[in-house]
């Protein structure tokens, strides 16, 4: 017994001296540790930050559980980005149609400054020469960073690919994605014509449905980038979840909104589903997987805290009253696409930069599109010239919640549609001949009541200040 006692006592030292000398190594490769990662932690914060910008296709104001609560869409990982960051409730973009937003976000200026004004028809729209080539891209900006930022773009183009005008003669090193406005997810025609491209050659992926091609592409990029250390700026602009057109498909498919099996089965419910509501539910419940699938890649990339990451739909649904298409939900917006009531112009948006944005935050500063390309500009710690006129602010201030915006106002035109925003007070006409009407958005989102009547020198100030907008817009 004594002797049994004795051998345990020893073994208990043993055991104690070897845990003691576990834990003084331990503390010796913690601390090599620390010293070896000082440059490598030196040299991440030395980088300029990574940019994401990720755009949705006539996503629907109230689509989004974070935006309405009684939404039955499942989007867990943009509701998650909007907890994880700020959400904004008072963000607009430049125009209510694709082209002429996209071309806005892109080159921070309104439509009648950069000269695209309505949306690219056809396959000679699309293809032609579209935004003037003479405009400076975001990208172009980037290159001009003290550490050129590797750029890409994975998704729809939609502003012209004649020579010169296409993504790798704009400032993008890499681009997978799609001429036109619109295409078939899984076979990619637009008008009877193969519309999928990487660089400027055709790329032959029939199948590949279209949201997780350009996500995989994307993710694809930030990991090879991330890897070597370089900067970079990803443009994400995804197709989904724009409504199906008859003139993309094949003889005999159905012209229906589409999305994988298992993004159904996220509801209950079967891949044939008829009801045209609940696909296009699904088709946003896609895109939200993908997106989930993108910003895990950060993460597995040791890069989420060192990227600013920006999601923006590039108008509100449209609302059109066509069966079967117009199933987007802008709640409590009026109408939507292609008009300048708040449903076609304010948008869902949302902004993540770990450690620099606060979480859980919510941003009710009027902002909009044209303001990304200056702050992209301000987060690669370029300085803008001052021959380039643009009509944006770097909002990185008013995200963090540090300051407010400076915009005075904000203006809209499409065909024959005017809106001028400033502070509470939004005019819109449908047409020139029209007299303005009035809105107090403050008390009235939804514009259902004119006050025009009752503020008429409200109504003179907008309409000169939506004069002065015109009178320099050139």
């Amino acid at each position: 017994m004594t002797r049994h006692r004795f051998i345990q006592t020893s073994l208990d030292l043993h055991a104690q001296r070897s845990r003691v000398r576990i834990h003084v190594l331990g503390y010796c490769v913690l601390f090599l540790q620390c010293v070896l990662a000082i440059p490598a932690a030196l040299a991440f914060e030395d980088r300029m930050p990574n940019i994401l910008l990720m755009t949705a296709d006539n996503l629907g104001y109230g689509d989004l559980r974070c935006y309405n609560a009684s939404s039955r869409i499942i989007s867990p990982y943009l509701d998650r980005l909007a907890a994880e960051g700020v959400r904004l409730t008072d963000f607009y973009t430049a125009s209510p149609t694709c082209s002429v937003s996209r071309a806005s976000l892109l080159t921070g200026r309104i439509p009648q400054r950069h000269g695209l004004i309505d949306q690219l028809a056809g396959i000679d729209g699309n293809y032609g020469t579209g935004l003037r080539q003479s405009e400076t891209l975001i990208p172009q900006v980037l290159k001009r960073a003290s550490s050129p930022y590797a750029t890409g773009c994975f998704g729809k183009w939609n502003i012209g690919f004649a020579e010169g005008s296409r993504p790798t003669d704009r400032g993008f090193d890499e681009f997978v994605g799609h001429v036109s406005g619109n295409m078939d997810y899984y076979h990619h025609i637009y008008n009877g014509r193969h519309d999928l491209y990487q660089g400027t050659q055709e790329l032959h992926a029939d199948g590949s449905y279209s949201t997780d091609l350009f996500a995989d592409a994307a993710i694809d990029f930030i990991q090879r980038h991330s890897k070597a250390g370089q900067s970079w700026f990803c443009y994400l602009p995804f197709n989904a979840p724009h409504f199906p057109n008859r003139k993309n498909k094949r003889p005999g498919q159905p012209d229906i909104w589409q999305a994988p099996a298992v993004a159904f089965e996220k509801y209950g419910w079967k891949a044939d589903e008829s009801d045209p509501r609940r696909r296009y539910e699904v088709v946003v419940t896609a895109m939200d997987d993908a997106i989930g699938r993108v910003l895990r890649s950060l993460d597995e990339s040791g890069v989420s805290d060192n990227t600013f990451v920006f999601f923006m739909s590039d108008n509100g649904a449209f609302r059109l009253n066509r069966d079967g298409l117009d199933v987007g939900e802008n709640t409590p917006l009026r109408s939507g696409g292609v008009t300048c009531w708040e449903g076609g112009l304010r948008v869902a948006a949302m902004a993540r930069w770990p450690g620099r944005i606060p979480p859980g935050t919510v941003c009710s500063e009027v902002l909009w599109s044209c303001d990304l390309l200056a702050t992209c500009a301000g987060l690669a710690q370029v300085e803008l010239s001052e021959t380039l006129q643009t009509d944006g602010h770097d909002m990185t201030a008013v995200l963090r919640g540090e300051s407010r915006p400076v915009h005075r106002s904000l203006v809209f035109q499409y065909r024959t549609h005017a809106a001028l925003r400033m502070e509470k007070w939004k005019i819109v006409r449908e047409k020139a001949t029209e007299p303005w009407q009035l809105f107090d958005l403050s008390s009235d989102i939804g514009e259902t009541r004119d006050v025009s009547s009752a503020n008429a020198l409200t109504v003179q100030a907008l309409d000169q200040e939506f004069r002065k907008w015109n009178d320099q817009k050139n």
